[in-house]
């Protein structure tokens, strides 16, 4: 199956804003966790190819996640690449999803895939098994958002609103 037209037009959406920077803040976070309190938060659509994007996710001075979304011939996958400063990837990284269903141009779901589902019960992280990521990009807002029984999170980045592009997320070169 290739993607779908609901899946080439939200890739298309998300390409528009390439080359753009865009401030965030947090929405929903149901963990009680001080991880994104009090810190700037900024996407950055970095890079476009016709098959795959980079988006890195600033937190404060932490430049260690960039989003990579790739068509892969049947859907769209979504990937976290995690690294430290020094540029290593951390042990925990390229988990994400793949779409299962067509989506829509302007929201799609990413359930864990296969790989991060082994990748989080040989790192202690069962309850990350029925992970569900989401992108909804609409004319204002870009919004990601985690989901899982007893967990949500979301931030929700503003569109009308362009920021300072930020430096190159760590493991990355300008």
């Amino acid at each position: 199956m290739l993607s779908t037209q609901a899946q080439d037009a939200f890739f298309n959406n998300l390409t528009a804003l390439c080359g753009k920077a865009f401030a965030g803040k947090v929405v929903i976070d149901n963990s009680n966790s001080d991880s994104f309190a009090n810190k700037e938060l900024v996407a950055h659509i970095r890079r476009c190819e016709p098959n795959k994007l980079w988006i890195p996710f600033h937190v404060g001075e932490d430049a260690s996640r960039t989003w990579i979304i790739s068509k892969t011939g049947s859907g769209l996958s979504l990937k976290h690449d995690h690294r430290h400063s020094d540029g290593h990837s951390d042990k925990l990284t390229m988990y994400g999803g793949h779409t299962q269903q067509s989506g829509w141009p302007e929201v799609q779901s990413f359930p864990a895939d296969a790989p991060t589902i082994e990748m989080f019960v040989q790192q202690g992280l069962p309850q990350s098994n029925t992970n569900i990521w989401q992108i909804f990009i609409y004319p204002d807002v870009m919004s990601y958002r985690l989901i899982r029984e007893g967990r949500e999170f979301r931030v929700d980045f503003d569109l009308k609103k362009e920021v300072t592009i930020p430096k190159a997320p760590w493991g990355y070169s300008n």
